[in-house]
């Protein structure tokens, strides 16, 4: 069980309040309701260092099915078992697969886009906004594919659509967090949601995780990745 604090490894604490915090890596200050027992901090721009590794990976990238990509993101050293690079991996992942099925995208432009939308969601929005950043990444992906803005009609619906599925998807299912779980379920909810709305049909497989030795919080049996279990999206 190594995966809490990147500095200690000691477990995490999460504060009622926003304080003022140093990352113990690059020494940046700002506020923040997480650290470790002992005080460490890491802000989320050093937690997905070499994040932008993933670009030159999808442009390469042939399949059609998007949890295999992640699966090569998740293998990555820039990638831990939680955080927000998370809420980037998810979408990159879909835009690619959705472009190698025939999808009409220009990914070259599009990755750089999921990259700094994806950013945006801070660690920790799982438990503190009601929103996992790994469900908001589909509906980001979901928004690029349609060009929706907030003044669209359709687009501005399907994004909205996308998102809420995937977050009714890891609702149902409860916490504590996974950040690999959240990530299969959103895009196991999104490759159904574009063969519905966008006629574009990407592949998808089995899952059957191989990182719950790696999280102190793995809820065993209740994941339907665990061992083998169903992922069906009743």
């Amino acid at each position: 069980m190594s995966e809490e604090c990147l500095i200690c490894r000691a477990p995490l604490e999460y504060l009622d309040t926003d304080v003022f915090m140093e990352c113990a890596i690059c020494g940046k200050k700002e506020l923040s309701k997480t650290r470790c027992i002992h005080g460490h901090y890491v802000c989320n721009e050093c937690h997905t260092a070499g994040m932008d590794m993933i670009i030159g990976l999808c442009l390469e990238e042939t399949s059609k099915d998007p949890v295999e990509i992640l699966e090569k993101m998740m293998s990555m050293p820039f990638c831990h078992m939680h955080g927000p690079e998370h809420h980037v991996m998810v979408g990159a992942a879909l835009l690619t697969a959705f472009r190698n099925a025939g999808g009409e995208i220009d990914l070259t432009r599009a990755l750089p886009e999921m990259m700094h939308r994806g950013k945006s969601v801070p660690g920790g929005a799982c438990g503190f906004w009601g929103a996992c950043g790994a469900g908001i990444s589909s509906g980001m992906f979901v928004s690029i594919i349609s060009g929706s803005t907030p003044l669209k009609k359709e687009p501005f619906g399907l994004s909205h659509q996308m998102t809420a599925r995937s977050l009714e998807r890891i609702g149902r299912i409860g916490g504590p967090r996974c950040c690999k779980r959240d990530s299969y379920l959103s895009v196991l909810e999104a490759v159904d949601f574009v063969k519905e709305n966008f006629g574009v049909e990407m592949e998808r497989a089995e899952i059957v995780c191989s990182r719950s030795s790696q999280n102190n919080q793995c809820i065993g049996n209740r994941c339907p990745f665990f061992k083998g279990g169903c992922i069906c999206s009743s």
